[in-house]
């Protein structure tokens, strides 16, 4: 909630005169850096909503839709999802770690969490190469328009949060972060989570339906 402050102002608090001036500070009432996080978040709820509706509307348009289990490679992905999340348990565990004071934990959390993102973009990097190798191109039909549409923005994401992992890591590195000062590692674990979220969403509805 704001909170009031009483100040004097020596023009009204004079002699005779029982007035205070107040400052109201205006802030959010939770920590300026999660209130941005989470505004921002919310705009990438919106972005991914949009997609995902457009992406349904033209789904349920479409006279015939191609079963995903003849054109993709649904195990390994199935196996890669699994992989990412986990590493959002190993981001729960590295914020875990810097909360009890324990700096080695939380680098190596970090350093598995990156290893874990940058794993799944590999793997996307790879079945792109595999399709386009053979012919499965984004101007081929909807299907293939729509798939790289969702599963490359994701991948941006993915990559957006690996960088943004390794450069807590790096601060990890150098004792940056305390027991009292973690706050960053837990903004970036809150991108972390949901991006995660956000593809168990797709892989269910590009890969399985």
């Amino acid at each position: 909630m704001s909170e009031a402050v009483a100040t004097y102002d020596p023009a009204v608090d004079a002699p005779g005169h029982h007035h205070a001036v107040f400052d109201y500070d205006s802030g959010p009432p939770v920590d300026r850096g999660k209130f941005a996080i989470w505004l921002f978040l919310a705009t990438e709820v919106m972005f991914f909503t949009g997609l995902i509706g457009t992406y349904l509307v033209i789904r349920m348009g479409a006279e015939h839709w191609p079963n995903p289990a003849n054109r993709l490679a649904v195990d390994i992905t199935a196996f890669n999802t699994f992989v990412l999340i986990i590493s959002s348990w190993t981001v729960v565990r590295a914020l875990h770690a810097i909360q009890s004071g324990d700096k080695g934990g939380l680098v190596r959390w970090l350093g598995l969490s990156i290893l874990l993102g940058s794993f799944f973009v590999g793997i996307q990097v790879f079945e792109y190469f595999q399709l386009v190798a053979h012919g499965s191109t984004p101007n081929q039909d909807l299907f293939w328009s729509t798939f790289y549409a969702m599963t490359g923005f994701h991948g941006l994401h993915v990559v957006v949060g690996v960088i943004w992992l390794l450069v807590l890591w790096v601060g990890a590195l150098r004792g940056k972060y305390t027991a009292e000062n973690y706050l960053r590692i837990e903004l970036g674990g809150l991108y972390w989570h949901f991006v995660d979220l956000v593809w168990v969403l797709l892989f269910t509805l590009v890969y399985l339906m």
